[in-house]
């Protein structure tokens, strides 16, 4: 079965950089592959994709070797086997609360007798290889996201779910949950959701798990590197294009400005 090398990143301590998806394209997905990006994610929680939409993707990353990746939009095992069968070879799952729904999410990803995975992987087999049945349980990357209340309160009781690898930080909805009306990315030191993300990391390093979070920047991204993050997100296919746009049309419209101001 073909390798899944964020494992081997995350084994020799370093970090993995995931590119984020949001726009139903199969070009917009090959072109953003070719970027450089260790990973891709498929959001299918917030992103505008469906099921159609993701595997022609998934075939798009497959002309480099980008590892993909997809956010389903809720720990539904239908949707999770689904999108593994694609040839997905990492989950990130919203709203993980409890030791219950951890389990619940793990056990989707993997064949029994670890999970309940019920096997069909029409695609992985094309993606991942022939021997894809025996070795996926070890090779597809599972990872909760901690975003809730009460998941901040039973953070060892999340990670210490058999076959949990890692877990992802939504600071958007972290910051609500902690009564915070100015959800967003990129929160400064020494505010609230800052802390909390300061102690998922350092529940996750005790428990030895990959810790990962959600960035509006390189530069904030580079950060959480720094202090111990192992996978950082930062922007998405949609929100480059809107700000490569924006900067584009606004420096030609600047120019024109001026040049109508001299006339005068």
């Amino acid at each position: 079965m073909r390798k899944n090398k964020l494992k081997q990143i995350f084994k020799e301590g370093k970090a993995v950089v995931n590119g984020w998806l949001q726009i139903p394209s199969s070009f917009s997905a090959e072109v953003m592959a070719h970027q450089g990006w260790d990973s891709l994610t498929i959001d299918m929680q917030h992103g505008v994709v469906d099921y159609p939409n993701a595997l022609q993707m998934l075939q798009a990353i497959s002309t480099t070797d980008v590892v993909p990746m997809a956010r389903v939009n809720w720990n539904e095992p239908g949707q999770i086997m689904k999108i593994l069968d694609a040839g997905c070879y990492g989950i990130i799952c919203p709203m993980v609360s409890n030791r219950k729904e951890a389990e619940r999410f793990v056990q989707a990803c993997m064949y029994p007798p670890k999970g309940y995975r019920s096997f069909g992987p029409i695609r992985g087999l094309i993606y991942g290889g022939s021997d894809y049945g025996k070795h996926a349980n070890d090779e597809i990357l599972k990872l909760a996201m901690i975003e809730t209340k009460e998941a901040l309160e039973k953070l060892d009781e999340i990670m210490t779910t058999p076959g949990l690898d890692g877990v992802y930080i939504g600071p958007a909805d972290l910051t609500l949950a902690i009564n915070k009306p100015d959800p967003g990315f990129d929160k400064p030191e020494g505010s609230p959701t800052y802390e909390q993300q300061l102690n998922i990391l350092k529940h996750a390093k005790k428990n030895n798990l990959v810790a990962g979070i959600h960035n509006a920047t390189p530069e904030y991204a580079k950060k959480m590197i720094d202090i111990g993050f192992q996978l950082v997100t930062f922007g998405s296919d949609q929100r480059f294009m809107s700000a490569g746009a924006k900067n584009a049309v606004s420096k030609i419209k600047s120019v024109k400005s001026k040049e109508e101001s001299k006339a005068y």
